[in-house]
């Protein structure tokens, strides 16, 4: 077999950093490491690149595993490639983002890898750069759904208007005129009105809203002007 002559072999390896909505706030599904070195120590969920697969089908395999589910939301974040990363053996790892609706897979989750959702905002100490991948999906993330309507990955079938605004206003740690948000969100025609409503966070209750699906996938890189002055919230 033709191989480069005097070159170092590298390990790869996919971290997933996968990302949830519980109405509330936002949290991110974490494993403890069930071997050295940081055994039992919180990280995200990852695995090593096998041999005869892309680092795309790697993090859907890895993502599989862990909630047993396909056709998730799934983007490549960045490259980690510092040379002291992993005390182990020089490893360059590769990141991706998970969109999920925690209500929809939470029952799905395996049990091999004591995985547990955690507030972001009160996450615990990770291993290696993990915080770090972490920090990068928050910020892309945070720039991407002010151009598009990425952040419904999140959300149930059914949702009202507050749990919208609380999902923006949760990843930009900020409060959005309600009047003027819901304008804004009704105007996209992307909604279609349910005739029942949400009656468990209030006595007069919230009606439901869909998504109009076809109109989604077609409109999906559509400029969407829900964040006002979006660039104030993105880090350099």
């Amino acid at each position: 077999m033709l191989k480069y002559s005097g070159q170092i072999r590298l390990l790869v390896a996919v971290d997933c950093i996968i990302l949830g909505f519980d109405g509330e706030g936002y949290k991110l599904l974490l494993i403890q490491r069930g071997f050295a070195p940081e055994k039992k120590k919180w990280s995200l969920m990852g695995g090593f690149v096998q041999p005869k697969e892309s680092v795309d089908d790697a993090a859907s395999r890895i993502l599989a595993d862990l909630t047993g589910l396909k056709n998730v939301y799934l983007e490549q974040l960045h490259t980690f490639g510092d040379p002291d990363r992993d005390p182990v053996e020089r490893t360059i790892a590769v990141a991706y983002f998970a969109l999920l609706d925690i209500q929809k897979y939470e029952k799905q989750l395996s049990k091999e890898y004591h995985a547990e959702w955690f507030p972001l905002k009160e996450m615990p100490e990770l291993i290696f750069d993990h915080s770090k991948m972490v920090e990068m999906a928050k910020n892309r993330l945070r720039y991407k759904a002010a151009l598009h309507p990425i952040l419904f990955e999140l959300l149930p079938e059914k949702f009202t208007l507050p749990q919208l605004q609380a999902l923006y206003e949760g990843l930009y740690d900020t409060t959005f005129d309600k009047r003027n948000f819901n304008r804004k969100l009704l105007s996209t025609g992307l909604f279609v009105k349910q005739k029942d409503k949400d009656k468990d966070s209030s006595k007069k209750g919230a009606f439901f809203f869909k998504l109009d699906q076809g109109k989604y996938l077609n409109n999906f890189q559509a400029f969407l002007k829900f964040i006002p002055n979006p660039e104030k919230f993105l880090m350099p």
